[in-house]
Parts: C-alpha cells; sequence; structure tokens
C-alpha cells in the first residue's frame, strides 16, 4: 500500500480498493486454504477465487478489477523477490459488455441552467456553480471537493486540475464559468464570517464541502430536467465528454481534458457519438 501510495501515487480511493480486494483474497485463503505462503499460491488458487465470486454474483467487470488487483500484487512480489513467478499469467479474465456511458442531453442541460430555477442564497449558488464545473471541465468528484482557489486562474480563464495519480492537467474554460466562479469568490468573503478561503466550494458553514453534499445537489437537480436512471456528478463528466465528441471535438483533446492516461478510456465516448450518427440518418435519409 505503501508502494501505491508514494511511488504510483495512486489517490486513497485506488489505494482502498486495491487493499479491499487482497484482504478478500487473503480471508478466502485462509478460510479454504488454511493460508500458505506467497509462493505456494497458484493459478488454481486464484481461479478458485474467482469462481466463487462469479458465483455470489458479482459482476464481470468487477470481477476484472479484482483480477487487477491481484496482478499488480504479484507484479510487487515479482519485483522485491518474495515469488519466482506470477500465478496472474495464467488468468484470463470474463468478458464483460461494453457498457455505453450514460449522458443528459444538450437540451436538458440547457433547461438546467437556462432557467432562473436556482435559489438566490448560498445553498443555490453552490449547487449552480458545483453543477457548471462539473459540466464546463468534465472533472471528478474528487477534483471539485479539493479544488483550491489557487487553482483559478482567471487571467488565462484556465482551471489547473490534479488528478489521479497527482498529475496535473489545465482545462480552458468561458468567460461565462469563470465570471461566476470570480463572483463567487467575492460573495464568499463578503457574506461569511470565517470561510474556507482554501478550497474554492463552501458549504453554508464556510466549510469544505463533502462528496455526498455534491451527490445529493447532482441528482436533486438533474431529476428535474432528465429521466435517465443514473444521476450523479461522474454522469455529467460523461456528459461533458460525449457533447464535445458530439460536437467534432478531437478524441485526442478529449483525453487530455479528462486526465485519461491512454486513448482506449476515451474511445468508449465514440461510441455514443456513432450512435447519435445512425440517429439521425434513420430520421433524415430517404432510403433508412
Amino acid at each position: 500500500m505503501q508502494y501505491l501510495q508514494f511511488e504510483k501515487r495512486y489517490s486513497q480511493y485506488t489505494i482502498r480498493s486495491y487493499s479491499d480486494d487482497l484482504e478478500a483474497f487473503a480471508a478466502f485463503v485462509r478460510d479454504e486454504y488454511g493460508g500458505m505462503a506467497m509462493d505456494v499460491i497458484g493459478p488454481m488458487v486464484v481461479r478458485s477465487w474467482l469462481a466463487a465470486l462469479k458465483d455470489g454474483g458479482l459482476s464481470s467487470r468487477s470481477v476484472n478489477r479484482k483480477i487487477s488487483s491481484l496482478r499488480s500484487f504479484f507484479k510487487y512480489l515479482l519485483r522485491t523477490g518474495v515469488v519466482g513467478q506470477s500465478p496472474m499469467q495464467a488468468i484470463v479474465g470474463p468478458r464483460s459488455g461494453k457498457r455505453l456511458p450514460v449522458f443528459v442531453e444538450e437540451g436538458d442541460m440547457a433547461e438546467l441552467f437556462g432557467e432562473a430555477r436556482f435559489p438566490d442564497d448560498w445553498g443555490g449558488r453552490t449547487d449552480r456553480l458545483l453543477l457548471a464545473l462539473l459540466y464546463h471541465t468534465g472533472m471528478r468528484l474528487s477534483e471539485l471537493i479539493n479544488l483550491r482557489e489557487s487553482q483559478v486562474d482567471s487571467g488565462n480563464r484556465t482551471i489547473k486540475v490534479l488528478g489521479k495519480g497527482n498529475k496535473e492537467r489545465v482545462i480552458p474554460v468561458g468567460a461565462a464559468l469563470m465570471k461566476m466562479v470570480e463572483e463567487y469568490k467575492k460573495e464568499k468573503r463578503v457574506c461569511m464570517e470565517s470561510p474556507d478561503l482554501e478550497y474554492l466550494l463552501v458549504s453554508l458553514k464556510g466549510k469544505k464541502l463533502y462528496a455526498k453534499y455534491v451527490y445529493r445537489a447532482v441528482k436533486g437537480w438533474l431529476a428535474q430536467v432528465t429521466t435517465i436512471d443514473q444521476k450523479s456528478p461522474h454522469v455529467l463528466r460523461h456528459t461533458f465528454a460525449t457533447h464535445l465528441m458530439n460536437a467534432g471535438a478531437e478524441l485526442n483533446s478529449v483525453k487530455e481534458l479528462l486526465g485519461h492516461a491512454s486513448l482506449a478510456a476515451t474511445q468508449v465516448y465514440t461510441h455514443n457519438t456513432i450512435e447519435k450518427l445512425k440517429e439521425i440518418y434513420k430520421k433524415a435519409h430517404p432510403k433508412a
């Protein structure tokens, strides 16, 4: 875990997931085999754990994540000389069907921001700004709540975001969003006695926002304009990327804006674009 934190510089959420997966595997080995040394664990032991997970109703996607955790762990053990070979070389994960990212339609987003629906109080201003930041920048929930005032460059109209693995990326934003941010910062200093001036978004008590608040706000406001099942901060990240792709943005540029490590993660948004083109073709082409 220290290696993941200090050398790989993974986020606390990723580290927690890896830790949970490894502890679950260790418990399985103890319960089923009475425990065994690392260099004795072979592919059959790993396969029996994976089979138990599938029998327990775990999705292929979740099983593949656990395989990834074990693969990373045994790679580390190989590097440090604890094992001579990794049992993961013989492990193939289950195939999982690709799920298209859920997103909010452009008209629904325009409706959300177009009407004066947000109350003229601190809660309303905070909700409006957090929704605008998520949609206009595509940042992750953790990036949003940890966004510092110092990361906002109003002169250049950019926001510096600290993403996964502590990687920085700079996102350009429009004049309207930057004006909203500057007004929020000004009102924070006027309306509150001793607000948190390090982090941009704060609660009614002037404290840094927490994840549950953002989830609740996003779910509540999206419910007013869309009927999609998923209404979360990550859906607005999908919406940001999908709307850019639909407008003809280059895939590599969207990858950089999202902070993805590889193009493979971004390519899923091309599927939404293709589906949209098919829909347009069906409606518009005389031979469709």
